[in-house]
């Protein structure tokens, strides 16, 4: 059962391939973690309970039937896991790749964009992890890597190039929550790791205080993924409905809750192959 609040991606991925994006919770009844994790935390590393935590994933693990939720242990790097059903929770990586439907394909958020991929087909399934580390150092770039045909990997080229992109099965990306660019005050270093890459990412900072920026997260990926012939992109559009820190109603955030609340809890973006059907709303 997926729970009303939850997200459901509104793109045009192919029917066999399912996602969604969990919320906080709203009441004791949405999970079993206690404040400040209230109330369906994820993390098994912000300091809530061991058997809270537990019973939030069998719920999520409920939902998405068949495929079991694989969850990492992510270090803002641009590590790929392929998924296998062997594959233990807590393997070391900030991005996952399946073309199974008994996986799905698992990142955690509270603040980061969480970018979910897939091919026109169906065939393949992405999720990755994308702090502004991550996407400055090119989570991203590895993640699209895992889409090339067997033998391609590894060339200088771009992961997907535009023209491949565009042939017979083109990736389609969808967007999470994230700090939005209102509200994502960053240092001048964070500007220049970015624009030591590409200067055309300069838009996406904001002169705010003096030596600070606001950064435009959503942004930044939606170039990053654009150059790599990703053209078909959904989700967040970096408006205030997409802003982990401007919706404690809705969403954990790290900024806004860990030094005020004393921790914070973590959402999952999930996206996996199935053959069945869609889990039941």
């Amino acid at each position: 059962m997926v729970d009303a609040r939850w997200f459901v991606p509104d793109w045009p991925a192919p029917t066999r391939v399912r996602a969604l994006f969990t919320t906080r919770g709203s009441s004791p009844a949405d999970g079993a973690s206690p404040a400040p994790y209230q109330y369906f935390n994820l993390g098994d590393h912000v300091g809530d309970a061991a058997d809270a935590v537990a019973a939030n994933r069998a719920l999520l693990a409920q939902a998405l039937g068949a495929a079991r939720p694989v969850f990492l242990h992510q270090v803002h790097g641009t590590g790929v896991c392929a998924l296998s059903p062997d594959l233990a929770d807590g393997t070391t990586a900030d991005a996952a790749f399946s073309t199974r439907s008994d996986v799905a394909c698992t990142v955690m958020v509270a603040d980061c964009l969480p970018v979910l991929l897939t091919t026109a087909s169906g065939s393949a399934v992405a999720a990755a992890h994308a702090g502004w580390r991550g996407l400055a150092s090119g989570v991203l770039q590895a993640t699209l890597e895992q889409f090339r045909p067997a033998g391609q990997a590894g060339r200088a080229q771009p992961a997907i190039d535009n023209e491949a992109n565009q042939g017979a099965d083109p990736i389609i990306a969808w967007l999470g929550p994230c700090i939005g660019p209102r509200a994502f005050e960053v240092g001048a270093e964070v500007r220049e790791a970015f624009l030591a890459q590409d200067a055309g990412a300069d838009p996406a900072f904001a002169p705010h205080t003096p030596g600070k920026f606001l950064a435009d997260l959503p942004a930044l990926a939606r170039r990053v993924l654009l150059t790599n012939g990703v053209t078909a992109v959904y989700g967040n559009d970096g408006s205030d409905a997409w802003c982990t820190v401007a919706r404690p109603d809705r969403y954990f955030s790290f900024r806004r809750d860990q030094s005020a609340l004393g921790g914070t809890g973590r959402m999952a973006a999930c996206i996996w192959i199935d053959e069945v059907g869609a889990p039941s709303a």
